[in-house]
């Protein structure tokens, strides 16, 4: 068996190298003690590659450059196989130049070969190879072309006896046998001029990027809520209530009461109250695949790691925070990426706060019926709050419980590309799906216990849902929400049904109230509906994400998650319902006093709080 490893820089196409030369023969498991994938798989019964996580250098800075380097040092490696960008020869090569201090047999598979012939790039592959005494094979693993005969390749690369004979005292005197290398064996540039730049120029600029960006968020929002998704939505909803649910209460009108009752107002009403807000959510991630695919994403991380820097991290943390907007679990699975242990419990902490897609459907049923002109500036402001908060509790972690050094921040920007309508379109299914899945298994069997608990008592079933398992137990946790303004029973148990899953909001909501765009006016105003959806934005996430942070992180770290976010919430809706009742002019002399004593025992609460966080077994107890 020949053990090849897989080895290159972030954004050359090894992962399309990887799958070209292994096809369905693929594994995927944890780096010992490292909650990394670890990929491998098999060319023939007699070829294995493991694929190494991307990395830039050597340094061991982060996991993935140590998972590296303990790979090549300590297990038997018999060939490095190692992608290099033929378009950016300068940057690739540096580690090239690392990798030889293995003293292994290398082959470089100089990728990418198309566009570096389509930019005038001519590289002399026989005098490159010469140069840096490795072989190397021109490819193209987009187009699939030049791995045709990669087996033979490694067999004779193998057999090759390491002569690098380069050692470096320094980077820079590295990047001299770099450029000098390049110099001798390629002709032209390579990385000419593009539009690109001419973007970058905005998008990048200190004062006009942020600007741009709010732009961008605001032409997906339109594009959301107006121009596609928000009428794709009415047509559904229209569906389901004058077609759908019309032939279904047809086939049971002559059951029994409960069970037509089960079908029409539990599954009908819970499901399909929850379905009709795919589109929106699936119209969403169309924009937000546009921009992770057109390279717009990672400048934005870029520029964030200004910002991020403030509050103790880096901005390659931004990513996993980015990831929240489609779900909090996987967010919180991407931390494993980051390079000390302080950053990752710090970004899993900090990834939920940020609004994610089954939030969506909550935001977009109260914004149609209390803010229907705005729903676009509503909802944009809502996903801005996540961030916003997101930074100001980064700010009382950094000077608290995650005192830290900060660590290197290396990201390359990819060149801006167009990308094709099916790419795009499985992007966003992908970050959608889960929701039909959650609609057609776990909305389904809560909407039915939600049913029950509504329509049922210690006497049997009711029509009286004021009477009903489900009025008891809303009218027990109530009072948590009645100084947020919904302290109806309802309100209360479509927050704790909630935490199953965000969507369940408006499947319970649908069981309880009925026809919500004629009830909820006469529940909530316009001040309580958006304090309502504060709460909503920064509450505890669902079971899920719940889930994986007991996993990824242990139970002490899923415990603080679950109290801080709860109370952070409370506390976030109660500030919001004051300043919004304020401003309205509806703040009377005894609820100025009321609020006046909250900010006192909010304060004395944060102080502590610090004081408490700033104990050093305190921290360890939450690191270990």
């Amino acid at each position: 068996m020949i053990n090849v490893a897989l080895v290159g820089n972030p954004n050359t196409g090894k992962t399309t190298v990887f799958n070209a030369l292994t096809g369905a023969k693929q594994y995927v498991g944890n780096w010992p003690g490292v909650t990394i994938d670890k990929k491998y798989g098999f060319i023939n019964k007699d070829i294995k590659i493991v694929d190494l996580p991307g990395i830039y250098a050597m340094d061991t800075y982060s996991n993935e450059e140590k998972i590296s380097r303990s790979y090549l040092e300590n297990e038997d490696v018999d060939l490095i196989i190692n992608v290099v960008d033929a378009t950016n020869l300068e940057r690739n090569l540096y580690l090239t130049t690392q990798l030889m201090q293995f003293n292994k047999p290398i082959l470089v598979l100089l990728n990418m070969m198309d566009i570096a012939n389509k930019r005038g790039l001519n590289i002399d592959i026989e005098a490159l190879a010469n140069k840096l005494g490795v072989s190397i094979l021109p490819i193209s693993a987009k187009n699939k072309t030049g791995l045709e005969n990669i087996s033979e390749e490694i067999n004779k690369s193998k057999e090759i006896i390491p002569s690098y004979n380069l050692k470096f005292n320094s980077e820079k005197e590295a990047y001299s046998f770099i450029d000098k290398v390049i110099k001798d064996s390629a002709k032209g540039k390579g990385r000419s001029k593009y539009i690109g730049e001419k973007i970058d120029k905005v998008v990048l600029n200190p004062i006009l990027a942020y600007p741009a960006f709010l732009i961008a968020l605001f032409i997906i929002f339109k594009f959301t809520f107006s121009w596609f998704g928000q009428p794709l939505a009415d047509a559904l909803d229209a569906f389901i209530a004058d077609t759908f649910t019309p032939i279904v209460e047809g086939l049971v009108a002559n059951s029994s009461p409960w069970f037509q009752s089960l079908i029409v107002d539990g599954i009908v009403a819970g499901v399909g109250g929850v379905l009709v807000f795919f589109p929106i959510i699936f119209s969403l991630f169309i924009g937000i695949s546009f921009l992770e695919d057109c390279g717009y994403m990672s400048r934005m991380a870029f520029l964030m790691d200004r910002i991020m820097r403030k509050i103790g991290l880096s901005g390659k943390a931004f990513i996993p925070i980015i990831m929240g907007f489609g779900c909090s679990a996987p967010a919180i699975m991407a931390t494993r990426t980051l390079e000390s242990e302080k950053d990752r419990k710090m970004t899993a902490l900090l990834a939920p706060l940020v609004t994610c897609g089954a939030r969506l459907p909550v935001y977009a049923l109260f914004a149609s019926i209390f803010f229907a002109s705005n729903q676009e500036f509503v909802v944009m402001g809502l996903y801005l709050l996540g961030i916003v908060v997101a930074i100001l509790v980064g700010l009382l972690f950094k000077n608290s419980l995650f005192k830290k050094d900060e660590q290197p921040f290396i990201l390359e920007l990819p060149e801006y590309k167009m990308p094709t309508l099916k790419s795009i379109l499985l992007n966003a299914w992908d970050k959608s799906k889960g929701f039909i899945i959650r609609a057609g298994t776990l909305i389904f069997a809560v909407s039915i216990v939600i049913w029950f608990l509504t329509y049922f008592n210690m006497s049997g079933f009711t029509d009286e849902i004021n009477n009903s398992f489900l009025a008891s137990i809303g009218g027990f946790i109530s009072p948590i929400f009645k100084p947020l303004g919904f302290g109806g029973w309802q309100a209360g148990v479509s927050i704790i049904t909630g935490l199953a899953a965000k969507e369940l909001i408006i499947g319970t909501m649908e069981i309880v109230y009925g026809d919500l765009a004629v009830v909820l006016p006469t529940m909530f105003t316009a001040v309580t509906a958006l304090t309502f959806l504060v709460f909503v934005s920064l509450y505890t996430p669902c079971f899920a994400v719940i889930g994986v942070m007991k996993k990824e992180y242990g139970t002490k770290m899923m415990y603080l998650s679950i109290a801080y976010q709860f109370v952070l919430a409370w506390v976030a809706a109660y500030l919001f319902k004051f300043v919004a009742t304020l401003i309205t002019g509806g703040v009377t002399l005894a609820y100025t006093i009321e609020f006046l004593i909250f900010l006192g025992i909010l304060s004395l609460g944060i102080l502590l709080l610090v004081k408490y966080f700033n104990k050093e077994e305190v921290r360890e107890a939450v690191h270990s």
